[in-house]
């Protein structure tokens, strides 16, 4: 009996013993965390899930798997400024490796949170302008990327829209009043409509509020839309594209998203190679390489994208040579 007591006094003591070395055990079998990824787009999933995707099937054809050895964490502003700063200080205090971020406001919104986590950006039209960097070669500091944009795109948008629309005269410009760079755009595009002999009407937008009250002031002075292409108009581009088609304007943007959802014509960079791109610089910042080190990259094809079903509803022809030079046509 008294054999028994022990054996049972033993054993209690054997299982205490065990318990407490049990979490232990645990702790010590944990995965260490996976170095972080922030992607800070600018958009919302439905305008720009596609850019994530290629993103991270890139950097799995690198050996950076995510779940296994990279976590990417998304996050969504939008199209709202404030929105963006909240997530890029969250990201900040995560101490992740690496903010990505799409567009010059939510690139600046990162560079104002951090000095220290390297910040790589896509889709920014002009990165010195912005002040994100020294130069394309050197960019100095926490942050560097690829560029969208060359100056004469606003040109050519225009001179296509020309081609499109026979006696266009009057071109409006709707323009997020609060991004730099959108402002800058804007007066390559009145330059370049100036040079053609365009008349031009400026719709400055803030919010998506903005959007009703611009095309009600703009009715009857325009006979086409140049759309700057920028975090609010994309994000809006469903009910810029319904107030478009219902004034019978036609349209001309950045993105191919835009052209996508009922838009009439757009030209610009490839995105979505630019953002497989950028999962080449993400992987050389995870293996230790320094944002200084790494030169911005500028694109080098760009892609005009027709939807003919809109330039139908507009009783609009596309002359034979446009469609020729369009890298996409929308049926």
């Amino acid at each position: 009996m008294h054999f028994h007591k022990l054996k049972r006094r033993e054993f209690i003591t054997l299982l205490g013993s065990a318990a407490a070395a049990w979490p232990l055990a645990g702790r010590a079998q944990q995965p260490a965390k996976l170095p972080t990824i922030g992607f800070l787009g600018s958009g919302t999933p439905a305008t720009q899930g596609p850019r994530v995707s290629v993103f991270a099937q890139r950097l799995h054809e690198l050996g950076w798997i995510d779940g296994h050895t990279v976590a990417i964490d998304v996050r969504w502003a939008e199209g709202r400024a404030e929105r963006a700063a909240e997530i890029a200080a969250d990201f900040v205090r995560m101490k992740v490796e690496a903010l990505v971020t799409s567009g010059t406001p939510t690139t600046l919104a990162a560079k104002q949170a951090t000095a220290a986590i390297p910040i790589l950006f896509v889709d920014v039209a002009d990165p010195i302008a912005s002040k994100l960097v020294a130069s394309l070669a050197r960019p100095a500091g926490n942050v560097t990327g690829l560029s969208n944009q060359t100056p004469e795109l606003a040109g050519k948008r225009i001179e296509f829209l020309r081609e499109l629309v026979p006696g266009l005269r009057r071109l409006a410009i709707l323009v997020n009043a609060d991004n730099p760079a959108a402002m800058r755009e804007m007066s390559e595009a009145q330059a370049a409509a100036r040079a053609l002999g365009l008349d031009v009407a400026t719709m400055e937008i803030r919010k998506a509020a903005d959007i009703a009250h611009a095309f009600e002031a703009l009715e009857g002075r325009a006979n086409a839309l140049y759309v700057q292409g920028d975090l609010l108009t994309l994000a809006n581009r469903i009910a810029i594209n319904t107030w478009t088609l219902g004034s019978r304007l036609p349209s001309t943007y950045a993105f191919r998203e835009d052209v996508q959802a009922g838009g009439l014509m757009s030209y610009g960079a490839r995105t979505l190679d630019l953002f497989r791109r950028a999962a080449d610089l993400a992987a050389k910042i995870l293996g230790g390489g320094k944002p200084d080190a790494i030169p911005v990259e500028q694109p080098t094809k760009f892609d005009l994208v027709i939807n003919l079903t809109t330039a139908k509803m507009l009783g609009l022809i596309v002359p034979d040579k446009l469609l020729a030079l369009a890298d996409e046509v929308i049926e």
